[in-house]
């Protein structure tokens, strides 16, 4: 785990760490360990800019629906680019919208909403 990326939800609420270790991102959330696909960082990007205006979080549990039109939703979808869940850990995969967006604030690829609750995201132009 060099060099992590320390990060903050959305709320602000929860602080979490997130580091690539290959293929996969790992997101350390206090004792849980999450995984998630490392091409989420740029296939996410690609799917905000192609929304061209914000879209919900919408962050959910594996065991919950996640609402439509949210990143959470796509993160699921068998229509997004890898054909299903980017989270790679049974029982983990949910909470996308929840631990990745703030990763792509910290790479300066989207812009984050930072209320309380129901937060949005959008792509930022490409550099």
């Amino acid at each position: 785990m060099s060099d992590p990326w320390m990060l903050r939800t959305a709320p602000g609420t929860s602080e979490y760490s997130m580091y690539q270790d290959g293929d996969q991102l790992v997101c350390q959330v206090g004792s849980t360990r999450l995984a998630y696909q490392a091409r989420a960082i740029d296939d996410l990007r690609t799917w905000l800019t192609e929304q061209g205006d914000w879209v919900p979080l919408g962050a959910a549990d594996e065991q919950k629906p996640a609402a439509e039109g949210t990143v959470e939703a796509w993160a699921r979808s068998e229509s997004n680019p890898v054909g299903g869940w980017y989270g790679t850990r049974k029982g983990y995969r949910g909470r996308f919208g929840m631990y990745l967006p703030p990763l792509l604030e910290e790479l300066g690829m989207v812009e984050l909403e930072h209320n309380p609750r129901n937060n949005r995201v959008r792509a930022l132009p490409a550099q």
